[in-house]
């Protein structure tokens, strides 16, 4: 086959343009998400020390999985794992149930009734919301169960999905002061950038420069906008001397950021994934819905299809993906 010169042209335009803004010095803080922060004006890169790790930790992380698409029905699976952390050993490890979901046209209030999610009853539902809504209910059992001066960690922002209305979780951070529990939002992969490159991306280039190799640091990147609800600061901090990664970090508003993220690093120094909490590394392996627990599903779906008497060639013209079955030949 020829080489088509518009799509070689293309290509190397794009990858251009791509190379400049890696490597650039743009300045400019952005949020691909659109979320309302105000950010700070100046990347300021700080050094941190690690201190004791909390007596009582917990990790919060969801998974979802699509058993089945029929394109206007799906069905998904959904999960949030709980880990308890105690004197530096995991004590629960929680899966979590598997929830099934059948979304659709006509399928969305009934299931927002029946799992009592905070929002408008007129809201679109997707399994984004249904999996968020599950990890902050697990997240909220922990702030209860927790000991006082406990850290609970929650994989990604302290930003709930916008259809849960910010006094949702202006109640859970209240709750969580009230008990001297610290909540905190650990996002793996974000939106922010500066200067049209990947924010992180940029602060770990520039940090070693600023304080030499095989340092932690911190720098203050925003807060959120005083009228939009709970008060949220947002940082990104580098939490293990060998780490490749930093990672961007969601904290109270009335958190010590030094206090905190020092007692973070003291969770991050495992030797498989340094810099990165450890109690969130065992919840995100027990969320995780994987093709052999989506299988399961689906066969218990075809056991009940059974029980109904719903014909074979009525499920497989419903659910099967043409696109693979055309693909193979």
């Amino acid at each position: 086959m020829a080489e088509d010169p518009h799509a070689h042209q293309s290509i190397a335009a794009t990858a251009a343009r791509l190379a400049a803004l890696l490597t650039g010095g743009g300045g400019g803080l952005r949020d691909a998400n659109g979320n309302d922060l105000v950010f700070e004006d100046a990347l300021d890169v700080r050094p941190l020390s690690r201190l004791a790790a909390p007596p009582d930790v917990w990790a919060v992380d969801g998974g979802q999985g699509l058993v089945a698409d029929a394109r206007c029905l799906q069905v998904y699976v959904t999960r949030a794992a709980r880990v308890r952390w105690v004197d530096g050993r995991t004590v629960l490890e929680e899966e979590g149930a598997l929830r099934a979901h059948l979304l659709g046209l006509g399928q969305d209030r009934m299931t927002l009734a029946a799992l009592g999610v905070p929002v408008a009853p007129d809201s679109a539902l997707d399994v984004n919301l249904l999996r968020d809504w599950g990890e902050w209910e697990a997240t909220a059992r922990c702030v209860d169960e927790a000991a006082p001066g406990a850290m609970v960690l929650v994989d990604g922002d302290l930003q709930p999905d916008w259809r849960i209305p910010a006094a949702w979780l202006e109640g859970l951070l209240a709750t969580a002061s009230t008990r001297s529990v610290t909540l905190v939002g650990v996002t793996k992969h974000t939106g922010l950038s500066w200067g049209g490159a990947p924010l992180l991306s940029v602060l770990e280039q520039r940090a070693p420069a600023e304080l030499g190799p095989r340092k932690c640091w911190w720098v203050p990147v925003a807060r959120t906008r005083p009228d939009v609800g709970a008060g949220i600061r947002v940082v990104v901090a580098r939490l293990d001397p060998d780490a490749r990664f930093s990672f961007r970090i969601d904290l109270p508003g009335d958190a010590d950021p030094v206090a905190s993220l020092g007692a973070l690093a003291a969770l991050s120094d495992d030797a498989a994934f340094p810099g990165y909490p450890y109690p969130l590394t065992v919840a995100d392996r027990l969320a995780a819905c994987p093709r052999w627990i989506r299988d399961e599903v689906w066969d218990r779906i075809d056991e009940v299809f059974d029980e109904k008497d719903v014909p074979f060639d009525v499920r497989e013209r419903a659910f099967a993906d043409r696109h693979r079955m055309m693909e193979r030949y």
